[in-house]
């Protein structure tokens, strides 16, 4: 049976709903959003081969790198090591993610990420078991350095999700887990006065050095260009468009909340450059 809409009240119908779909649930925390920010971002993430050939691109950089420092040895040097991050460089989050985007959060949601790592949610990243054993068939440590904090546990958990994955030096002398500080640095340091470190790996600037931290998108992007010799050299960097320290420059806040306000500051950010048509 064909049913009929009375097109008078159609058109009124139809703008009502799409007002209603739009309007926010409250001037604070939203309800669920009529477009997940998301959503572009972890569809490439899950589906795009270039994400993957980003990361076996990094990798095969960090080779070359690598056996640049091998061939240049000499007798009496310090030993060669290699430091990394976890999350999102050697460890992916894509069923996280995937999670958010189906359970219509946005930005990110501590609570569920610490049930995700708890459950050895993360694997490998394209091509990081396979560099990584190459490093320590050549007698090169590895040395992962992370910020995690899910209560007593993080080190135990971190520990895990390394050896689920079959990552080479997953032990407790070339793990270092941070809880209540993002400031790598201090750890960075001590194993470069033993090693001579070869590469970094990291999804984020401020897994190499902490001057980018910063809360300013101008400012971040005017250090960087500072160090912009040391990349596909000394700093490997790999792609996260889905979290990271790049949010605080735009928010104040790596992990900011799911407002109104901060989709319209998010939206602002993506049409900071923007091409204006003539009339």
């Amino acid at each position: 049976m064909k049913t009929t809409i009375n097109k008078a009240l159609a058109t009124p119908l139809l703008l009502s709903c799409l007002m209603l779909q739009g309007t926010p649930a409250q001037a604070g925390q939203d309800a669920s959003p009529a477009s997940n920010l998301l959503t572009s971002a972890v569809a490439w993430k899950q589906t795009a081969a270039e994400f993957e050939a980003l990361y076996y691109q990094g990798f095969n950089v960090a080779r070359m790198q690598l056996d640049r420092a091998l061939q240049a040895r000499k007798d009496g040097d310090r030993p060669l090591a290699i430091i990394s991050d976890v999350d999102d460089t050697v460890l992916g989050s894509n069923s996280y993610w995937g999670y958010m985007v189906n359970a219509d959060k946005e930005f990110f949601d501590d609570s569920a990420w610490d049930k995700w790592v708890a459950d050895n949610g993360p694997v490998a990243t394209p091509g990081a078991v396979e560099f990584l054993n190459y490093a320590q068939s050549k007698g090169v440590e590895v040395f992962y350095v992370t910020s995690r904090d899910q209560g007593e546990k993080t080190f135990e958990y971190a520990l895990a999700n390394l050896r689920k994955n079959q990552l080479p030096f997953a032990d407790e002398k070339h793990l270092t887990v941070y809880r209540d500080s993002s400031n790598k640095e201090p750890r960075q340091t001590e194993i470069a006065k033993d090693y001579e470190v070869v590469v970094m790996l990291g999804d984020n600037l401020n897994d190499f050095k902490r001057k980018y931290y910063v809360a300013d998108v101008k400012q971040r992007s005017a250090l960087m260009t500072e160090d912009k010799q040391q990349f596909g050299r000394k700093f490997i960097l790999f792609p996260n468009p889905t979290d990271g320290h790049w949010l605080k420059a735009i928010f104040g806040d790596s992990e900011p909340p799911a407002t109104a306000q901060n989709r319209a500051k998010f939206k602002a950010a993506a049409g900071s450059t923007a091409w204006q048509p003539k009339p």
